[in-house]
């Protein structure tokens, strides 16, 4: 059939190679010699107006040679030898000759094709000449997706009308009958030309008619086909289908570079969007996480003390709120961020395109700083508020004090300045009046016992001053108040005296008993006053050690009661017997102890309240000392457990099991184990919470603290992050440079050969002795000493000294992967172009989708050569700035 002759994907010289097949082509059909006539003879006119000639008859108008060799120059654009112009067959020969030699030598095979035959107007062979010379020159260059020939202009059409309805093109025959493929193919590419949602499949002519007008008129296409005939043939000639096919092919062969050169860019533009997209999401995280780091730090820095404890307290409170609420995101958010920022560095180098430089003051290290000035406040604020909370706990107990000591001594001196005004040593008798002196005496001697206290309160007073103590103002006033009262003291005190002493000089007896025992009182009644004092004092421990040692001081002091009873016995007995005494001589006196009010009963209730106040505080301190231990049995696991982990993750990044994938999968599994264990450290936070609650400071039991903790996990989270990452980054680089898993595992293991600590990077002298194991001429002489230098600073362009295995990696890939190019997306844009220097804003958006287009439009800097129209854009500076090469 017809279909034999320009199929089967042989070369094209084969077409014309089976003679009998052309023949039996036109016996069968001699309807199809028809079309093939107007067709070729359509075709063969659309090239020759072009030298200003036409043809009426194929058979006829190629007999002399000269509008066949014409034809040739023009399809060709080559100079075929000077035809003769003489009018003798042999002349027409010989042109004829030329004409088929030419074509022989664009590797045609011409089979029983011979100059005779045309000159003699041999219809199948002038038709099976153009026909070879239509597979040639407009055919046979054809190519989609690697296929050629009828092959690839079959392909062509299908892709083309693949979108459209009742289209199916399987062939060059009957799936072109209802004329609808030729309108989809128009559409296609000229959609205003065609209104095909209007085409109705059951009305061919009328399609067809439709096509070859618009393809005429608008295209340049002449009308080398008849609707009726192609209607009317049961099965349409496919060369001549063909024939006129490839028109539409060439003629839209312009939009077929574009469409390329457009896909060319949208890929490189749609890897820069990508990438922009990448780092304006990296400024934006950096910039919250920064500004975050800004408002936070100077939180941390305000140490401006609160005055009381409960308002430190709080204090304290809000810094745990911060460590355990308002931090771990954004621990999170700077790992992550570190994350993005490798990622994106690889995805660049991986693209050929230039580093990113985050704007200034924004870096990965700028980050890591302003982190570190972040945890230095945060660890100094913790210090501070418990330095100051313990300040705190002892102004509240020195103020505490201060105000027991003063109460003491108010209560002692209240009414004393009453008595010391007294005149009733103005009536007193004898014996009176020496009672008298000799109580003024025994509240001389506790006066002088109570100079002590006084000076006890003062300096209390003092150092609660020193210590900037909230209510310094009323504890001076009051300080003040017992120190003008004790002046005054001392001033009646000796006022009195020497009225009592004037007095005496005219009584003669005193009751000696009564002296007796107001010097043997006198002294008990200090010692008594004493311990009533130390039994309230004040007391603040943070051991158990401590409490215990108070306790035992107590239990000293109450083996001493006995010894101090018998003590109050014996001014008792002084004091029966001047009663005794006094009866017989019937002298009048006081019933109770004129010295003293205190008696061991008040004692002996003083010092069950301290035994009471002691086993309380005994209590605390057990308590206190399980809360210890129940931390530091806690801490002990998690703090080794912690430091194992990262032991182990540092081991798995340099071992080689499996591909990339399982080590991914193995540390992702990693990660989720260690994600599982926060509970144990919520739960030492707990621990952490209820010591700082109890304002315990110190912990014998364990060398792990919170803040260590804190610390190791949050180490411990951004190491496994940033691990996974750097093997997702190897994977990335592996797939895009098209690395072998074996390749992937010798570039490890070299690497791991040379990386003699562990640290994960290579030192230059390690980096060498590296590339030499691996075939790189880097020897110690200037030739070699050159190309390292070279090949370091592409590995280490920051000057580190250390070379990642990451860096090693791209280095290993880089010189060998194939990329696109500034130079191809300059030649992609300049189709675009029409080879312009310059494009505009309307061909931009004609030919790019639009949010590609109006990236480029708002990129691309104003054209200023002196080719340049209004709008002209430069294409070139902007496909060099893609690449780093200049700056968009």
């Amino acid at each position: 059939s017809g279909g034999n002759g320009a199929g089967g994907g042989g070369s094209m010289g084969d077409y014309m190679a089976q003679e009998d097949d052309w023949d039996r082509d036109l016996l069968l059909d001699p309807a199809w010699e028809k079309q093939q006539r107007k067709t070729f003879t359509a075709w063969c006119n659309s090239h020759l107006r072009k030298a200003g000639t036409q043809i009426e008859n194929i058979d006829e108008d190629f007999r002399d040679g000269l509008k066949l060799m014409l034809l040739l120059e023009v399809i060709s654009g080559e100079r075929l030898p000077k035809p003769e112009r003489g009018k003798m067959r042999v002349h027409k020969i010989n042109n004829v000759n030329k004409a088929l030699d030419f074509i022989a030598s664009k590797g045609v095979k011409l089979v029983s094709i011979g100059a005779e035959e045309i000159v003699d107007g041999n219809a199948k062979m002038t038709l099976g000449m153009i026909w070879t010379i239509i597979l040639r020159f407009a055919i046979q260059d054809i190519s989609v997706e690697e296929t050629s020939a009828k092959e690839g202009l079959l392909l062509w059409c299908q892709r083309k009308t693949a979108p459209y309805k009742n289209v199916n093109v399987q062939n060059f025959h009957i799936s072109w009958k209802d004329g609808l493929a030729f309108n989809a193919l128009i559409h296609r590419h000229r959609p205003e030309l065609i209104e095909y949602d209007k085409l109705r499949k059951d009305d061919p002519v009328t399609n067809l008619n439709n096509a070859f007008e618009v393809a005429e008129k608008y295209l340049d296409i002449p009308k080398m086909l008849d609707a009726e005939d192609i209607v009317n043939t049961a099965r349409p000639d496919e060369k001549a289908i063909m024939t006129y096919v490839s028109s539409f092919y060439h003629a839209f062969s312009g939009a077929q570079k574009a469409e390329t050169a457009a896909n060319r860019i949208c890929k490189v533009l749609a890897v820069n969007q990508e990438n922009e997209h990448l780092m304006e999401d990296y400024e934006r995280l950096a910039s919250d996480l920064l500004e975050w780091i800004r408002r936070t730090i100077p939180w941390l820095e305000d140490r401006v003390p609160q005055k009381t404890m409960q308002e430190m307290q709080q204090k304290l409170e809000d810094f745990r709120d911060y460590r355990r609420v308002h931090k771990p995101p954004k621990v999170q958010e700077k790992c992550q961020l570190e994350i993005n920022f490798n990622t994106l560095q690889t995805k660049l180098r991986l693209s050929n395109r230039p580093a990113f430089m985050p704007s200034e003051g924004r870096m990965v290290s700028d980050i890591n700083n302003g982190w570190q000035h972040l945890e230095q406040a945060e660890k100094g604020y913790e210090e501070w508020l418990l330095n100051e909370i313990r300040r705190l706990e002892r102004l509240d107990h020195l103020a505490e004090k201060f105000r027991q000591k003063a109460s003491i001594h108010e209560a002692w001196t209240d009414g004393k300045e009453a008595m010391l005004k007294h005149r009733d040593y103005e009536t007193a008798t004898l014996s009176d009046i020496k009672a008298l002196i000799r109580k003024h005496e025994a509240f001389e001697s506790d006066l002088a016992a109570h100079q002590d206290r006084v000076e006890q309160i003062a300096a209390i007073a003092q150092e609660l001053n020193e210590l900037d103590y909230y209510d310094s103002h009323n504890v001076n006033t009051r300080c003040q108040k017992i120190c003008d009262q004790w002046d005054a003291l001392g001033s009646l005190t000796h006022s009195r005296r020497e009225a009592l002493e004037k007095t005496e000089k005219q009584l003669e007896t005193i009751d000696q008993l009564h002296l007796e025992y107001a010097k043997r009182a006198a002294p008990f009644n200090n010692w008594m006053e004493s311990a009533m004092e130390d039994l309230q004092d004040m007391f603040i421990v943070h051991t158990i050690e401590e409490i215990e040692g108070l306790i035992s001081a107590h239990d000293q002091f109450k083996s001493t009661l006995p010894d101090a009873d018998r003590e109050r016995e014996a001014p008792l007995a002084i004091h029966k017997e001047a009663q005794r005494i006094a009866e017989s001589n019937h002298i009048k006196l006081s019933g109770s102890n004129p010295y003293t009010t205190v008696t061991p009963q008040i004692i002996n209730s003083k010092w069950e309240k301290r035994d009471h106040a002691l086993l309380e505080e005994q209590g605390k301190q057990q308590s206190n000392e399980h809360l210890r231990r129940q931390f530091a049995s806690q801490a002990n696991v998690v703090g080794p457990w912690i430091q194992t982990k990262m032991e182990e993750i540092g081991r798995i990044s340099i071992e080689m099991n499996g591909t990339l994938e399982d080590q991914l999968n193995h540390l992702k599994r990693y990660e989720r184990s260690i994600v599982d264990y926060k509970p144990n450290l919520d739960l030492l936070e707990q621990q952490h919470q209820l010591i700082q609650e109890a304002l315990i400071f110190d912990n014998k039991h364990t060398n792990y603290t919170m803040e260590h903790i804190r610390v190791g996990w949050e180490q411990l989270l951004t190491t496994i992050a940033r691990t996974i990452n750097e093997v997702e980054n190897q994977i990335l680089t592996r797939d895009a440079k098209g690395i072998s898993q074996e390749q992937m595992q010798e570039f490890r293991a070299s690497f791991n050969h040379f990386d003699k600590d562990h640290g994960g990077a290579l030192g230059p002298e390690e980096f060498k002795a590296c590339l030499i194991s691996l075939g790189y001429d880097v020897e110690n002489d200037r030739q070699g000493d050159a190309e390292f230098n070279r090949i370091m600073s592409v590995v280490d362009p920051n000057h580190s000294g250390l070379v990642t295995f990451q860096a090693f990696i791209d280095f290993m890939s880089r010189e060998t992967t194939d990329t696109d190019t500034a130079d191809q997306v300059i030649a992609s844009f300049k189709v675009l172009a029409g080879d312009k220097n310059f494009i505009t804003a309307e061909e931009l958006r004609r030919e790019l989708p639009p949010d590609q287009a109006e990236y480029c439009i708002a990129r691309m800097a104003p054209y200023q050569g002196p080719d340049a129209v209004p709008g002209a854009l430069d294409y070139k500076s902007f496909s060099t700035a893609l690449y780093g090469e200049s700056d968009l």
